[in-house]
């Protein structure tokens, strides 16, 4: 007991060190580009959605805008081309990553700068097409700077990374958000995606001022005698390749529960999250009482967590991180069940929420940090695109059942069975962590 003391006067130093990660160049440039990445989803999502409901879109067309974000579930469909095709002039001069990452920024940008200059309510159908440009061309940006960040950090510096991206993507989201409507309320909506348009200069910029990462092969022709053969030879190389690489380092076994865990891992946490809003206003919380304890209190738990989540990683490894954040995470879902006995009280809200929000950026960087460490350098970007792709399965087509399931059991038995639903997830994680795998890139 008389060392006690001591040993916590050590910890404490080695818990500041980790700390010092997020000043390296690498992890601002990281949080720079997600910053860029983050930009462009709320303009094709809640910003534009509330752009046409101001001018006075019917709702079934409102509804069906939401498809134009189909990009996002399906890119791993091209990322295999963004990993393995060259860019004329681009890439001899900036390399693959960088080349991709500026031959997609520069449409990107204009294509915002379009969106804003449509009339929804003259030519919806231009507005919805210029829309679905921006998310293909924001999916497309995704799929570079998801590979870029992986191949740039070192193994060490996964889990600090992936709160890094995380961080810039919600204030990305945050300026396409609350920054966007603020502009539009000074100079109209043209203005306020023109201005957003501007502000992918810094994605771009942050581009150009990094480095080429290292460990990727560089492009070379697919081999061949005519162009059937160069072809096949390279879908063997782009397409073929990940999936066996990916199979080859585990095993089927050991490959499909890790397919599952990453489909569970934050299934329980996304299905209670999805009825969150519903059970706040079923409880009688005002508009301005919510948006302010969980948009703006809520995002700084969130952003909170990430940074701790990172530093999580980094001091105990992935695996455990996966397997404390994940623990936190579920015993967070319980708090709504507190929420629904505590009825319209604003302290049980920011206890629930504030413990959602961190239980969930911290377990979203070890979960991030994780899905980095399987990919090979050789097909970074098709591999991380097909493993978010299926990561975001549980979030989206999975946690869709949330609402039935509540007007079924209530809102008490729901939460206690989302909280149950955790629990697979983690059964998943105590297998996967005792069986080996080989070319991780951050330490298990």
């Amino acid at each position: 007991m008389s060392d006690s003391p001591e040993s916590s006067r050590r910890a404490r130093p080695a818990w500041l060190a980790a700390l010092a990660v997020y000043r390296e160049p690498r992890l601002i440039a990281v949080l720079l580009m997600g910053f860029s990445s983050g930009l462009p989803l709320a303009l094709t999502g809640a910003t534009l959605f509330f752009w046409l409901a101001e001018l006075g879109v019917s709702l079934t067309t409102i509804g069906f805008f939401s498809l134009v974000g189909i990009s996002y579930n399906v890119k791993f469909l091209w990322s295999p081309l963004i990993d393995r095709l060259p860019i004329p002039l681009l890439t001899s001069r900036l390399g693959r990553r960088r080349g991709w990452a500026v031959a997609i920024q520069l449409p990107l940008a204009l294509a915002i700068l379009a969106l804003g200059l449509t009339d929804p309510r003259a030519d919806p159908g231009l507005t919805a097409l210029v829309a679905v440009i921006v998310a293909f061309l924001s999916a497309s940006q995704d799929i570079v700077i998801d590979a870029y960040r992986i191949e740039l950090l070192r193994p060490a510096e996964q889990g600090a990374g992936a709160a890094a991206t995380q961080w810039g993507y919600r204030f990305g989201m945050l300026a396409a958000g609350a920054g966007a409507l603020y502009a539009a309320m000074f100079g109209g909506w043209s203005f306020a995606y023109g201005l957003m348009a501007t502000l992918m200069l810094v994605g771009i910029v942050t581009v150009l001022l990094t480095p080429e990462p290292g460990g990727a092969p560089a492009h070379e022709a697919p081999p061949g005698a005519n162009i059937g053969e160069r072809l096949r030879a390279w879908f063997e190389r782009a397409v073929a390749a990940p999936f066996v690489d990916l199979h080859r380092r585990t095993g089927t076994r050991l490959l499909v529960a890790i397919l599952l865990f990453i489909v569970l891992y934050k299934f329980g946490e996304a299905l209670a999250g999805t009825m969150a809003t519903p059970l706040y206003v079923s409880l009688g919380f005002a508009k301005f009482e919510v948006a302010n304890v969980a948009k703006i209190y809520g995002l700084a738990a969130t952003l909170a967590g990430l940074a701790l989540g990172g530093v999580v990683v980094i001091r105990i490894g992935v695996f455990r991180a996966l397997l404390a954040c994940g623990v936190l995470q579920m015993l967070s879902n319980l708090m709504y069940a507190v929420q629904t006995w505590a009825g319209h009280d604003l302290l049980a809200l920011s206890m629930t929420i504030g413990m959602e929000n961190l239980t969930n950026g911290m377990g979203s960087a070890a979960f991030v940090a994780y899905l980095s460490g399987l990919c090979s350098a050789a097909f970074t970007a098709t591999q991380y695109a097909l493993l978010s792709s299926l990561a975001a399965l549980g979030r989206t087509v999975l946690s869709a059942w949330g609402g039935s399931l509540a007007a079924l059991l209530g809102w008490t038995p729901f939460f206690f069975l989302s909280t149950a639903l955790c629990v697979p997830g983690l059964l998943l994680l105590l297998w996967v962590m005792r069986r080996p795998m080989t070319g991780l890139r951050a330490p298990p």
